[in-house]
């Protein structure tokens, strides 16, 4: 059952609407919200696999929630819905990172065309994009193309290239100890520069933070060693 986040401030059409693709062959799960930062919020713990929004609401607007949801992901396919689509909103739409546009008045048979169109075209360039990611405890998975560090409540973290970098490697050996001399050649070039290993202490600490929320987590520094990702 597709999962289908309604933004749309008009209540009687959001009320159709979710009646008519509730009443779908195969169906759809759908959460609804009035206005941009409501949406914001259910986007966030609900996780839709797809959201059909309208552009002009109060509070804010259907652009502003793309631009924010589009800050850390990139993946989900996000469907604007308006009675009044120039050339200036479309284009402006497609560069916050929309996906496709549908004009009001519209049957939700016509929407439901258009958003299994939608699904099957993302989905499909989603199965050749092969990601790296780690699980990391129970909280966290870093997607390490991506630089980012996701939490299990929505949150995501961008990591810097030297920080992405390092928890990667550490990822790739988690539970082993990974000499410091080798961090050092790896990232910085060099295995004894004086500057290079204070930066490497920085690093670890900022990594420590990041990960601080999952108690079962831990960059350990074993002395005179190297450092260790374990969970």
């Amino acid at each position: 059952m597709t999962r289908l986040l309604l933004v749309e401030d008009d209540a009687n059409l959001c009320y159709i609407i979710r009646g008519g693709l509730e009443d779908m062959i195969g169906g759809y799960e759908i959460q609804t919200a009035a206005d941009g930062e409501e949406g914001l919020r259910i986007w966030k713990t609900w996780k839709p696999d797809v959201i059909v929004s309208d552009i002009e609401m109060p509070v804010m607007d259907g652009y502003e929630m793309v631009r924010r949801i589009r800050e850390t992901d990139e993946r989900t396919p996000i469907l604007f819905t308006s009675g009044r689509v120039s050339p200036k909103d479309v284009v402006k739409g497609y560069e916050l990172g929309v996906n496709n546009y549908i004009k009001k008045p519209f049957l939700p048979e016509e929407l439901h065309a258009h958003v299994t169109a939608l699904l099957r075209l993302t989905q499909g360039r989603q199965a050749e994009a092969h990601e790296t990611l780690f699980p990391i405890g129970r909280l966290y998975t870093f997607n390490a193309d991506r630089s980012t560090l996701l939490k299990a409540d929505g949150e995501a973290e961008t990591l810097t290239v030297r920080e992405a970098d390092l928890l990667r490697l550490l990822c790739e050996n988690k539970g082993r100890v990974v000499r410091r001399e080798v961090i050092l050649s790896r990232l910085w070039n060099t295995e004894d520069d004086y500057f290079a290993s204070r930066s490497l202490d920085v690093f670890v600490s900022r990594l420590r933070k990041l990960l601080a929320a999952d108690e079962s987590v831990q960059l350990k520094t074993v002395k005179g060693i190297g450092l260790q990702l374990v969970d």
